[in-house]
């Protein structure tokens, strides 16, 4: 079967009362047989749920799809994005490792990486997202354990060639890891270029609405099952409910990637001809000065549109009063267009000069394009534009 029949079809085992939508397993624990069972399932003996903290049965319908997208073995899922991107680095990083990463990365991935990981003597070495094969050799240590990046990133939309990574990777015997937040599985998938860790913050578009959070790490086995053990005993697990609205969600994943990236790409190109705009970043744009890159590894464009807005934030803020479609916040990956200036929001409390190198200036705008007529979004951005002057 394809990606999309196994996505409707994939659920958990169908209890006695024959429900045909896949059930909701709102428990915090399951029962035993007798004091046997229970032993078996501790001891790993025995495979089965003991505690929704550990496994539940919705939370694993989630997981088994996700892993089916991406064609990794096995994963786990967490309460949130971000839960995932700790995860990874708690559970397989140890003092005295290193890291090297894009230096274009989501604020608190950031955050983590500069101002946490130290606390516990991990190191890291940033690189341009476009940095030579030979740039990204040289930033390998000795002791460098993990190669770490987002593509597209957050919020420039700056794409790593995944193919360079994965043959570095593979030659100094490193876990690759790739936040595939921004493309979803259905765009890219990145095991294809040799990452053996990916991971999603399901809030967005696996999600789609705005409704609940979640994060979700898959890969090999071998790299899952620490991030299983420093999970179950730290706690970061996905709520039941959340898993039952993500897995009903992935279910039209396709459908509304293939019209994210359609209305996307729409808009970006109306973008480019309005006055007042500097600049617009868009993978799938020629103008784009990794289109080639996009091109190779991704199918389409995916739904992210970056613009600079001239006259500084004065002028955001006047442009963000007079739109009356997009929903301004700091959210991403909903049916509904949204939209954020990165340098006061998602990335305010990145240092002033690594803004100034990501490109992440005062009139910077980062928008979500979503379902709604792409010609009535860009009629209510030109008005904006034009009347903020």
């Amino acid at each position: 079967m394809k990606k999309q029949t196994k996505l409707i079809r994939i659920q958990t085992e169908k209890s006695g009362f024959r429900e045909h939508s896949t059930p909701l397993y709102l428990t915090s624990s399951f029962c035993f047989e007798d004091a046997e069972m229970g032993k078996d399932l501790f001891d790993n003996t025995l495979e089965g749920n003991i505690y929704s903290r550990f496994s539940n049965p919705t939370v694993q319908e989630f997981v088994d799809k996700v892993c089916m997208l991406e064609d990794c073995e096995d994963g786990i899922a967490t309460a949130t994005g971000m839960a995932a991107v700790f995860a990874a680095f708690g559970g397989l990083l140890q003092s005295g490792d290193h890291i090297v990463s894009s230096k274009a990365l989501f604020g608190s991935a950031h955050q983590i990486i500069t101002q946490i990981l130290p606390k516990w003597g991990i190191t890291h070495t940033y690189l341009n997202a476009d940095a030579t094969e030979q740039e990204w050799e040289s930033a390998i240590q000795p002791a460098t354990k993990m190669i770490y990046l987002e593509t597209p990133s957050n919020p420039g939309l700056e794409l790593v060639d995944m193919e360079m990574i994965g043959r570095l990777a593979k030659k100094h015997e490193l876990i690759y890891c790739v936040d595939n937040c921004f493309a979803t599985p259905v765009i890219q998938n990145p095991v294809e270029y040799g990452a053996n860790l990916i991971i999603h913050s399901a809030t967005k578009f696996m999600d789609g609405q705005g409704r609940v959070l979640g994060g979700v790490i898959c890969g090999t086995k071998e790299m899952i099952e620490p991030l299983r053990f420093f999970c179950r005993q730290t706690g970061p697990s996905m709520s039941a409910f959340n898993a039952w609205i993500l897995t009903k969600s992935l279910e039209t994943l396709t459908l509304r990637m293939e019209k994210h990236c359609s209305n996307a790409l729409k808009v970006a190109e109306a973008l480019e001809k309005i006055e007042g705009v500097n600049s617009v970043k868009y993978p799938f744009l020629k103008s784009h000065p990794q289109y080639d890159l996009a091109v190779k590894q991704m199918s389409s464009g995916g739904a992210l549109v970056t613009f600079d807005l001239e006259g500084g934030f004065e002028r955001v803020v006047r442009f963000t009063k007079l739109l009356t479609i997009p929903s301004l916040t700091s959210n991403l990956g909903d049916s509904r267009t949204t939209l954020t200036n990165p340098n006061t929001t998602t990335h305010a409390k990145v240092p002033a000069d690594l803004k100034k190198e990501l490109g992440i200036t005062e009139g910077l705008m980062r928008l979500s394009v979503g379902l709604e007529d792409p010609d009535d979004l860009i009629e209510d951005f030109i008005q904006a534009i034009q009347n903020s002057k």
